[in-house]
């Protein structure tokens, strides 16, 4: 007995990968990285976190050290981030990496402000059957394309 025939997706070329944050939007995330970070130093040397020593203005300063490197750890996935379109799914390396399977697909929508990639990435929300959800970020042109495409096919299937 045959049971229901699941999604299947075949992206141009067999496999697509590319950058999922545009270049303009790394070069803001380096500016405020590195901006937040000049002023927290000028700050700590000035003596405004209290102290007569460089040692006591930092122990003073723990929470804005560690505020400032868990921006600049979210900073460097921004750098790192990839997106994978590939014969077996969705993959995407983040903070956690990301994979969702084409046949657990229930739903697909890609959210965008056209006129406005360069700066805010296109996002492909993406649902399983069970409803589980995750939202994988597209910069890359050709990657764009595929999600486009898996999103038209995927209502399509799901319509049948």
């Amino acid at each position: 007995m045959a049971g229901i025939e699941p999604f299947r997706f075949v992206p141009e070329g067999q496999s697509l990968q590319g950058a999922a944050f545009s270049r303009s939007f790394k070069a803001i995330t380096l500016a405020v990285v590195a901006g937040s970070g000049v002023t927290l130093v000028n700050l700590l040397l000035d003596g405004k976190f209290g102290g007569t020593s460089l040692s006591e203005g930092l122990r003073a300063a723990g929470w804005f050290v560690l505020g400032w490197s868990l921006l600049a750890w979210t900073a460097w996935h921004v750098f790192k981030s990839r997106i994978c379109i590939d014969t077996q799914g969705l993959h995407q390396t983040w903070l956690w990496d990301k994979h969702m399977a084409y046949d657990d697909l229930a739903y697909v929508k890609l959210i965008r402000v056209r006129g406005l990639e360069w700066l805010m990435a296109p996002r492909l929300y993406a649902r399983t059957l069970v409803g589980k959800f995750a939202v994988f970020y597209v910069s890359d042109a050709a990657a764009l394309h595929a999600c486009e495409r898996l999103s038209a096919e995927l209502k399509r299937f799901r319509q049948m």
